[in-house]
């Protein structure tokens, strides 16, 4: 029995158009070469579609080629941003106070790095704590600089409730301040525009199978003026200007650049029939009664839906969703029996945050699928709750 997707914001379908690419860059008679290898045709080929993509994806974000730095996803992104901010510092100066703005509903790609700074490299780091609609406000941001904050590192959108931080605001506040803004992009590209010079961001990570690319590869923007220095955080030849070595996977790449073109080009369209889909799935939802929409109800992407239903055990809730494929909060989290942390942020007692459920939808979601999950998931409320 085939479920129904709505775990766009877990990972996202490859676009066929974007599978296609990359599978012409596998075998002898695609392009397979090393875009390393200068001394023959093949590896020129492979360098020319690797700049290409790099192109295609700073085109994207409203940056230079040049600022875009390949990695394998967000987490490795999130990672080279925050290490490699303290650690350059910390070549400057060993003993410096330093100190990070984060939130406490970031992903953990950004959580457990700011943890480990704070216990290995002695870095005094602040969780913002969101508001009851899952909102960081700039003012927030303005109240916990400090003199020694060396980096304020949001998220641009929340993994778990879609919620849309302002950032613009953020990075004006940050314009005469030394402390770089990092951003954690990974739900907000395909979704939301995104644009690092309106941002006035210094760093901002991407993942390519939240748009409709493949798994395993991603970004890291690192602004060039004024430079962004960072310590890499992986050695071995040098790639990548040197801040991440190894050798580049053509056609993961060939399918990140295709699919920020395709964002590029269908990202209105794509906001505005989601948006109705989604709208209609709240609808018949918040139908059954007892059923909570946790996050702002207009300050977030068309994509998600993140909602808790009163009276049942989230667990059996969740066990029964056989025929819906849904999450109970970040999938990186989605083995865990704990209630979403996000959702706990905001204030929800441990029965709702339990009983969350978050519905994301996407390019491929079909507006028939919406009534036959909404009566699937009334069908097993009134059956939890009786």
């Amino acid at each position: 029995m085939k479920a129904f997707y709505f775990d766009y914001a877990a990972t996202t379908p490859a676009d066929p158009r974007v599978a296609q690419a990359m599978a012409d860059c596998l075998t002898l008679e695609g392009n397979f070469g090393n875009p390393a290898s200068r001394s023959h045709r093949y590896g020129w080929q492979a360098e020319q579609a690797v700049e290409h993509a790099r192109r295609q994806l700073a085109d994207l974000l409203n940056a230079d080629p040049r600022e875009i730095v390949w990695t394998s996803g967000a987490t490795e992104s999130n990672n080279l941003a925050l290490k490699g901010v303290v650690e350059q510092l910390r070549l400057q100066d060993a003993e410096a106070p330093l100190h990070i703005i984060t939130s406490a509903i970031e992903h953990k790609a950004v959580l457990d790095p700011c943890a480990w700074l704070e216990k290995h490299q002695g870095v005094d780091v602040t969780c913002l704590v969101p508001d009851a609609d899952g909102l960081i406000h700039p003012t927030q941001v303005a109240e916990a600089l400090r003199p020694d904050t060396c980096l304020v590192s949001l998220m641009a959108v929340n993994n778990e409730l879609g919620t849309i931080t302002d950032i613009e605001a953020i990075g004006q506040l940050l314009v005469d301040h030394p402390a770089l803004l990092h951003v954690d992009a990974a739900q907000a590209v395909g979704k939301v525009d995104v644009d690092v010079q309106r941002w006035k961001v210094d760093l901002l990570s991407v993942s390519a199978h939240k748009f409709y690319g493949p798994k395993g590869v991603g970004a890291l923007y690192v602004r060039r003026e004024p430079q962004v220095k960072l310590a890499a955080q992986m050695h071995g030849g040098g790639h990548e200007r040197g801040m991440r070595s190894g050798t580049l996977p053509t056609h993961q790449l060939v399918g990140i650049g295709l699919a920020a073109q395709l964002v590029q080009e269908q990202l209105s369209s794509d906001k505005e029939r989601v948006s109705t889909l989604r709208n209609r799935l709240w609808q018949g939802l918040e139908a059954i009664g007892g059923v909570y929409l946790n996050g702002h109800p207009s300050q977030r992407t068309a994509n998600h839906l993140n909602v808790s239903f009163d009276g049942v055990d989230g667990e059996i809730l969740l066990a029964s969703m056989a025929k819906v494929a849904v999450s109970s909060g970040s999938a990186c989290n989605s083995a865990t029996v704990a209630p979403s942390y996000v959702l706990k942020a905001i204030g929800r007692s441990d029965a709702l945050a339990h009983a969350g459920l978050r519905f994301s939808l996407g390019r491929f979601t079909a507006a028939e699928e919406i009534d036959a999950v909404v009566a699937e998931v009334s069908r097993i409320v009134t059956l939890l709750r009786g």
